[in-house]
């Protein structure tokens, strides 16, 4: 099936990355989003032509619009904008590659027009998880995981008959750049230091959580709502080489692993194509050049977000809320380099300690437990 695509954040790594998907695919773009990124936002609404192009900042915006003022492209702004490529008739498949709490609305919106939702933003799911699934089962909207983790698991479960017979996931993580440091280490690192991931290419936000291994943390908590799993049958392991990017253990033993090279390009694919495979642009793994495969145990108490995500994962309510706003402020403190790198879990857990846990919320408790967890990080820095 050729598919109609509309790209939230398109200038993005997960966005550009889907892009080159689409064009050597064959996809129509119908609609993309973007930040600010006007120039790179320019040139890919020239290339792929959608009928829709919005930027969230209302000056970008303002500028697009004279730079296509040629086109028939249409030019919006702010979150109507971005809610208005989420729900285009003309796009059947929304790729939600929003970085942050600011996926969740347009995901919601895609949901309700029963769209496939190819999900780049775990944070959607790690705060309003049982929400956002419960509303794609009423609307029958399919949401199909993009985050390389999770599309391992998706493509190793396609042969399961049953979600019963599933003994456990098994999310693997590369450990990031400061694998093996002490807390005293860890104390020392740079920014620069830690956007240096060792195995993949990813935008800033994402890299910082893979450093401190919030990243996984995240990846837990949406694995739980993606896949209606308890905590105690999800299990995260280190493996360095970023080759196995996850495994699923059945009742009998078999445990079934997805593999391959460090290139988005295949689970972007795979969430478009699914059920069906076809050829594309990602780089085939070579087995013959791989090296040993190696799995060791996490080290949550060094590194701490790691250990405050497993803990919000068994707490729920709006405390897997909290847990993402705090840190979605935490990073972006620590990349304006106001504040040291293991202030980011320290931050965190002041924030989950101050802001008041709601259990079984409603959207707009989630987003003031996300407002809160924000307030509560700013003063602690002031």
């Amino acid at each position: 099936m050729k598919r109609t695509l509309s790209i939230l954040g398109s200038t993005g790594s997960i966005g550009r990355q889907t892009l080159k998907v689409a064009e050597a695919c064959g996809y129509k773009v119908a609609a993309l989003t973007v930040n600010r990124s006007v120039e790179l936002a320019e040139a890919q609404a020239r290339e792929f032509r959608p009928k829709l192009l919005a930027a969230v900042d209302e000056s970008a915006a303002a500028d697009l619009r004279v730079r296509l003022a040629d086109t028939d492209i249409k030019v919006l702004s702010g979150q109507a904008g971005l809610l208005e490529a989420a729900s285009l008739p003309e796009a059947d498949t929304v790729v939600t590659a929003i970085v942050g709490v600011a996926g969740l609305r347009p995901t919601l919106a895609a949901i309700d027009c029963g769209k496939r939702i190819a999900l780049a933003n775990k944070e959607t799911l790690v705060c309003a998880g049982e929400l956002v699934m419960a509303r794609a089962k009423e609307k029958g909207a399919e949401i199909v995981p993009v985050d390389s983790e999770h599309s391992a698991i998706f493509q190793c479960l396609q042969g399961c008959k049953d979600r019963g017979e599933v003994r456990r996931l098994i999310i693997t993580a590369s450990g990031g750049p400061f694998y093996g440091k002490s807390c005293k280490e860890l104390s020392l690192v740079t920014k620069e230091q830690a956007l240096r991931h060792p195995n993949w290419t990813m935008g800033a936000k994402i890299t910082i959580d893979s450093a401190t291994l919030m990243n996984k943390g995240l990846e837990f908590i949406e694995a739980m709502r993606l896949y209606a799993m308890p905590p105690e049958r999800i299990q995260v392991v280190v493996h360095r080489e970023s080759i196995v990017h996850s495994l699923v253990e059945f009742e009998d033993g078999a445990v079934l692993a997805q593999l391959g090279s460090a290139d988005m390009c295949l689970p972007i694919q795979y969430a478009l194509t699914w059920p069906e495979r076809t050829p594309g642009p990602a780089k085939p793994l070579d087995l013959l050049s791989c090296p040993p495969l190696t799995f060791q145990r996490p080290d949550s108490d060094t590194f701490r977000c790691l250990g405050l995500a497993l803990e919000c994962a068994k707490k729920g309510g709006t405390s897997t809320a909290i847990l993402n706003g705090a840190n979605e402020a935490a990073v972006g403190l620590f990349l304006e380099d106001k504040i040291s790198f293991l202030d980011i879990p320290r931050l965190v857990e002041g924030a989950l300690d101050r802001a008041p846990v709601l259990d079984a919320p409603g959207l707009d408790d989630i987003f003031e437990a996300d407002r809160a967890a924000r307030e509560a990080v700013y003063q602690s820095v002031r």
